[in-house]
């Protein structure tokens, strides 16, 4: 019997080293992408920011944010955040392991947990934070035509990066390079299953 996408995330989050960013000038903060099975297919909960927070107004991200004094560690920030933003209580997130850290462009070093949650789930999305509650299926970041090349220039030279449409949205930045990454590990580890 095939495996689940969560049992091959497992395995390969598991038998692989994650890449971290060394600018120890960056805010540390912490993410949690969630994948869960809904209608027949898993989705990952992504989220449009509102106009009322700090950072990335209007953007499509991921449950998370910056480290508080208090979070004992990233995990701690990044079960916090995702129970403020969405009412996921961090009970209820089972971890599969972390992705690569990733840079944003607003000086934060974001470690990103990969977790699954019981579904259906009522979420309970932070009036002040979240404008917008994004349910996005799989199989629409791994089709073609849903993927944008963006080049732009950094510092005096073209930099090229990958981004996602899903309906009227686009995924861009660093949440972008979190899927591409987690994409890569779901491929990487349904290859090693098949063989």
């Amino acid at each position: 019997m095939a495996s689940s996408p969560l049992e091959i995330l497992r395995k390969a989050l598991a038998h692989r080293t994650k890449r971290e960013v060394g600018d120890s000038t960056l805010r540390p903060a912490a993410v949690c992408l969630l994948i869960y099975p809904k209608d027949g297919e898993y989705c990952i909960l992504l989220n449009k920011r509102s106009e009322q927070v700090e950072h990335h107004k209007g953007e499509i991200s991921l449950p998370g944010g910056a480290k508080d004094p208090e979070d004992r560690d990233a995990l701690d920030t990044a079960l916090r955040e995702t129970e403020e933003e969405m009412g996921i209580r961090r009970e209820d997130v089972s971890i599969l392991g972390e992705l690569d850290e990733v840079a944003t462009r607003s000086r934060f070093k974001m470690q990103v947990y990969v977790g699954t949650i019981p579904y259906p789930y009522d979420f309970e999305p932070s009036a002040v934070e979240i404008a917008e509650v994004l349910e996005v299926p799989i199989s629409a970041l791994i089709d073609p035509s849903n993927l944008r090349v963006e080049t732009r220039w950094e510092e005096g030279r073209a930099v090229s990066a990958n981004s996602y449409a899903y309906g009227r949205h686009l995924v861009y930045g660093a949440t972008a390079r979190v899927l591409e990454d987690f994409l890569g590990v779901l491929a990487e580890g349904t290859k090693k299953e098949e063989h």
